[in-house]
């Protein structure tokens, strides 16, 4: 008699021995598993961020690749690059750089 008290005061879903395995199934799978879903959701977003990544270093890759090309054909494209990006300048020349408030920002914070 005391067993069947015990029984009414438990839901019936709880005693039913079929949730009960799908529930201890779903904990498993969720939380205790080394290839947990929790994990396997980290690690495609993940994934899809390396893919996005991926993508922007290949048309980085193809950008320099064709600068690099023009640098290599033609030497006045390869002075204008020097004097542009390095400040070269020649011996009987002077030198005025004129920075954008956008561009002395960002030299600021390098130089930091």
């Amino acid at each position: 008699m005391i067993r069947f008290k015990y029984n009414e005061k438990i839901p019936a879903l709880f005693r039913n021995k079929y949730f009960l395995t799908i529930l201890v199934f779903l904990i498993w799978i969720i939380l205790l598993d080394s290839n947990n879903l929790l994990l396997r959701i980290r690690e495609m977003r993940e994934l899809n961020r390396l893919k996005t990544d991926k993508e922007y270093y290949t048309e980085k890759i193809k950008v320099d690749r064709s600068k690099l090309q023009e640098l290599k054909t033609d030497d006045h494209n390869l002075e204008k690059f020097a004097r542009e990006q390095y400040r070269m300048k020649k011996p009987d020349e002077d030198l005025f750089i004129v920075l954008t408030p956008k561009e002395d920002r960002k030299n600021t914070r390098e130089n930091r």
